[in-house]
């Protein structure tokens, strides 16, 4: 059996995984998701043109987290690895850790690509109380949860035929799931729409380009119009009828989309 790559931080073993070759692009997950959860053919496609450091989030035990811990945790796997600077992907609350990353970590950062995220603060437009509370809900069966889960992060359209193909594998991982993990992780976020990093952002000195869903009710596309006013020439696209997880609606055309920003010199 193979070892699993880890990095010790602060007595947290820290799980990533590379893949691909070329620009090194740090990738970065979003609440109760790991490595795995990414849509398997957006990753593949990603890794043909760049070398993918895939990280997970810290796990249970040891202090609890905010979003700037975990955006340390981040920065010393890169450094640990030997890679001095990266680009920088971040999905949902993966995307509040690149933009912590970003600003506390920039000789780390080339570029920075937010999917579906928020700026935090009292800025940030919020899901509504109904959408917030079935994302934490843990109660059901791990199908249960998992054909839930997937009508938040998909239009109710298109979210049946993911629940078909991929219902099985999201309730798997959903049971694997500390309850104590998704607990720190709610509170994490809560804190950052407290404070967040809205108020920092003009900062930011490396090109971004954010990427929404129109039908995102987790995290509402409006944030992604107040990123782009917010960060200097940062690039906006808005992927119609995409839901929070927009990335496996559109695989293909988004990897092109970051392909091309990662390119432009």
């Amino acid at each position: 059996m193979e070892s699993i790559p880890t990095v010790a931080v602060d007595g947290a073993q820290l799980v990533y995984h590379r893949i691909g070759g070329g620009r090194p692009l740090l990738v970065l997950n979003g609440f109760g998701a790991t490595s795995a959860d990414w849509d398997p053919s957006f990753i593949d496609r990603l890794a043909s043109s760049n070398e993918l450091i895939l990280l997970n989030n810290r796990g249970i035990g040891g202090q609890p987290f905010d979003i700037a811990k975990l955006a340390d945790d981040a920065a010393h796997v890169i450094e640990t690895l030997g890679i001095e600077r990266a680009c920088v992907m971040g999905w949902s609350m993966g995307g509040f850790i690149a933009q912590a990353f970003a600003l506390n970590y920039a000789n780390h950062v080339d570029k920075l690509v937010l999917l579906s995220t928020d700026p935090g603060g009292i800025e940030a437009d919020l899901a509504s109380p109904d959408v917030w509370s079935k994302l934490i809900d843990i109660s059901g069966t791990p199908n249960e949860q998992a054909r839930r889960l997937l009508f938040l992060l998909f239009p109710n359209d298109v979210a049946e035929s993911f629940y078909q193909q991929f219902g099985d594998m999201v309730a798997a991982a959903r049971a694997q799931l500390p309850v104590e993990l998704l607990n720190r992780q709610s509170a994490a976020m809560d804190a950052w729409h407290r404070n967040g990093v809205a108020s920092q952002l003009q900062e930011i000195r490396v090109p971004v380009l954010i990427a929404t869903g129109t039908e995102d009710i987790v995290i509402p596309p409006s944030n992604g119009l107040k990123l782009v006013n917010a960060i200097p020439g940062a690039w906006l696209a808005q992927f119609p009828h995409g839901g929070h997880a927009f990335v496996a609606q559109y695989p293909r055309a988004l990897v092109d989309l970051i392909n091309s920003f990662l390119a432009v010199e």
